[in-house]
């Protein structure tokens, strides 16, 4: 399921003017999120230990870097050979910033985890700001398989991750997959546009000046 929202929509928030063609593209369905990008990599965590890890580490998913932080540490969750990235304190958010400058596309499984790092019910809001705006989007009930992407139309700027309040649960996340933007065919601009059809124009008379001279003669 995929939903846009312009920057006219309510619930996005304007971080700076002269945006007004900006938008952010949420999807529910990985499918669609990898469709609507380009150069996909992913940061699956399952090299983290389980356990208490600094305030801030840099991060890579395929091509891409970027940078996790959490105010009181970033904890190692999960179990098994599947790891999680998760904040030390159920209140702090956790968040993703300093994305090469390429990235316009974010996603990833996000739910809530208890204070051992494994799952637990719980929901959790994410806010997203690009260029122009700040867009929040959350999952009440979240799961492990609880998917969600956005794609902006001028570059992710910084992601937040957070518990919705009530319950003592951890803003978690895991298989974050980040991606550049989709190329498409360079659109000739108007100017363009007419010389082309004047240039055919001429080949044409050309052509035509050829085929009666060479019929006189």
């Amino acid at each position: 399921m995929r939903k846009t929202f312009l920057i006219a929509a309510s619930a996005v928030a304007f971080v700076a003017a002269g945006a007004a063609n900006a938008a952010i593209t949420i999807y529910t369905d990985e499918a669609s999120y990898l469709a609507a990008i380009s150069d996909a990599g992913v940061d699956d965590y399952d090299d983290l230990a389980i356990a208490l890890l600094g305030a801030s580490i840099n991060r890579t998913a395929g091509s891409h870097s970027y940078t996790a932080s959490a105010a009181n540490g970033l904890y190692g969750a999960g179990s098994g050979a599947d790891h999680w990235l998760s904040t030390n304190t159920a209140t702090d958010p956790l968040l993703f910033s300093n994305f090469s400058a390429n990235v316009v596309g974010f996603g990833g499984y996000f739910f809530t985890s208890n204070i051992a790092g494994t799952y637990t019910p719980g929901g959790v809001t994410l806010t997203v700001e690009d260029a122009g705006q700040e867009l929040a989007y959350s999952i009440p009930g979240s799961t492990t398989s609880s998917f969600v992407g956005f794609v902006s139309s001028t570059g992710i700027v910084n992601v937040t991750l957070a518990s919705i309040p009530g319950d003592i649960v951890w803003p978690t996340a895991n298989n974050l997959t980040l991606g550049a933007a989709v190329s498409t065919p360079v659109v000739p601009e108007p100017a363009t546009w007419a010389m082309m059809i004047g240039g055919f124009a001429l080949a044409g008379a050309a052509m035509r000046g050829r085929v009666a001279r060479t019929a006189i003669a």
